[in-house]
């Protein structure tokens, strides 16, 4: 892997003088806490209909942020203007604000401890930097691959490739000042296919990553495999019967149960939301501080680890938006609910001894908030191929990919469709199947988990846009998660469903 270093033309910015400047009028006006960020945000979005370019749009966010706590209050503002004076004046604004917020605040914040790190530096794990590469590469490479598609006999296709380079500085008045500097992308694929009045789509399975444009060239994913696969897997699709519901055993493959995962467990055991101070953005939870170390909240084979280092995680980082070194802790240990997401306000209220490395703003324009990390299924060390898995089932079904979901405000009662179902006969695949929805309630799905894969089924997945807060911020996130086997899940017939 080359070495990678921090963009020069973010170093080149006076991160440090700002920072004095901003922390330094904090300081005079009495606070109890202030920190700084400046954050400089590249994205590009390209899309192609048919091989042909129909978007390239590039957009950059570059600004400075200081929040503050004030009397027991959170104080935040930010501006655009890098001057020292500018810093100092957003400092003043947000002491501004915590002052007037003062009287309508009945609970006093305070942080959760946390250790000086002084000056850290930390790059997230990739090799080629997107934004390196000429857009007509990159538009020449989804052209490519959408004419390959054409060529064999999809009627239209829609590719996408979306792209983040995330540089931030921190600084707060304990002495912690960190550099950090992370690139994602995500790919997409979808062919659409029209035959004897059936209309359908099917997507490549390949996950948002925190990785580089490597990604795109043989490193991670096999491109060239799955491209070639995605005609025929269609063409049977929109052959195939609609699916008669019931109860099945059904096998999920990863490019599905990430989704899962993240409504059902990730959403639900964020303390914030928990607690009901996330409720105006979908909800609250079902998983209340009353029921931790005492919810079972899956089956035995269920462990499930919150981890903001996971390599080429959407959710790594190095230190988060608190200052908190980020780590790995449990959340469920063999199927007992034991650990939420803490951010240090959360992590103080709750009388815990440290955040775990949660907070996180979308731009400098946002304050933080508590966010989810890379919320993990971990593989069995030696567990079953997706195909054993396959073996142990005579009727059931095999879903990959997600697509559409709907889960209630308690994070309890939801409803999953996917990209792709296989029929299980016998233990053996015996063709596709359309319309597939899976219901159930959130602890009867993973309690009735018999088994999971081996290491060599796991894949971290993930999305660009889990949003959250008021106003909304959207945030990157991964799960991963091996191959599953669940017992007598009722199946749905989607589209009869959505007609009734």
């Amino acid at each position: 892997m080359r070495t990678i270093e921090i963009d020069p033309a973010f170093t080149a910015l006076p991160l440090r003088a700002l920072a004095d400047a901003a922390l330094t009028r904090a300081r005079e006006l009495g606070v109890e806490h202030a920190d700084f960020r400046l954050e400089r945000i590249r994205s590009q979005t390209l899309r192609l209909k048919d091989a042909n370019l129909e978007t390239a749009m590039d957009a950059d966010d570059l600004g400075l942020a200081v929040r503050v706590v004030k009397d027991g209050t959170w104080g935040f503002a930010s501006g655009i203007d890098l001057t020292t004076a500018s810093a100092a004046e957003v400092a003043e604004q947000a002491v501004a604000v915590a002052l007037v917020a003062r009287a309508i605040n009945r609970e006093p914040i305070e942080l959760a401890p946390e250790p000086v790190y002084g000056e850290r530096t930390w790059i997230s794990s990739y090799e080629i930097d997107p934004f390196s590469v000429p857009t007509a590469e990159k538009v020449a490479l989804l052209a490519d691959w959408s004419r390959r598609l054409l060529g064999a006999g999809v009627d239209h296709v829609d590719a996408t490739l979306l792209q983040v380079k995330e540089n931030k500085f921190y600084a707060d008045l304990a002495g912690t000042f960190t550099t950090q500097q992370r690139v994602r992308l995500h790919p997409v694929v979808n062919a659409v296919g029209i035959a004897d009045g059936v209309f359908d789509t099917m997507r490549t399975l390949a996950p948002p990553v925190g990785r580089g444009y490597e990604f795109l060239t043989g490193t991670g994913w096999s491109w060239d495999a799955e491209l070639a696969q995605l005609p025929s897997l269609l063409a049977e699709k929109l052959a195939a019967p609609s699916v008669e519901a019931g109860t099945y055993d059904v096998v999920v493959d990863p490019s599905n149960l990430w989704l899962t995962i993240h409504e059902s467990i990730g959403h639900a055991t964020e303390l914030d939301r928990a607690l009901g101070y996330e409720a105006a953005y979908a909800g609250t939870s079902f998983a209340t501080p009353d029921k931790l170390g005492k919810l079972q909240y899956g089956s035995k084979v269920m462990n499930i680890v919150g981890d903001r280092t996971a390599e080429h995680g959407l959710s790594t980082i190095g230190y988060d938006d608190d200052g908190v070194e980020t780590q790995e802790w449990d959340i469920v240990s063999g199927g007992l609910f034991v650990g939420y997401q803490l951010d240090r306000r959360i992590a103080h209220l709750t009388g815990q001894q440290r955040s775990n490395g949660c907070a996180f703003a979308d731009s400098p324009g946002n304050m933080p908030l508590q966010r989810m990390a890379n919320v993990s299924l971990r593989p069995a060390p030696s567990g079953p191929s997706t195909e054993e898995l396959i073996a142990g089932v005579e009727r059931g079904i095999y879903i990959l990919g997600d697509k559409s979901w709907s889960i209630d405000m308690q994070r309890y009662n939801f409803q999953f469709t996917g990209q792709r179902f296989f029929r299980i006969e016998n233990g053996r695949l015996a063709g596709q199947l359309r319309d597939v929805a899976y219901q159930a309630t959130t602890t009867d799905f993973w309690n009735s988990m018999e088994a999971v894969g081996g290491p060599q089924t796991y894949v971290l997945g993930g999305a660009f846009n889990c949003g959250k807060g008021q106003p909304g911020q959207v945030a990157p996130v991964s799960h991963g998660c091996p191959s599953a086997l669940f017992r007598g899940v009722n199946i749905l017939n989607a589209l009869k469903e959505a007609g009734a």
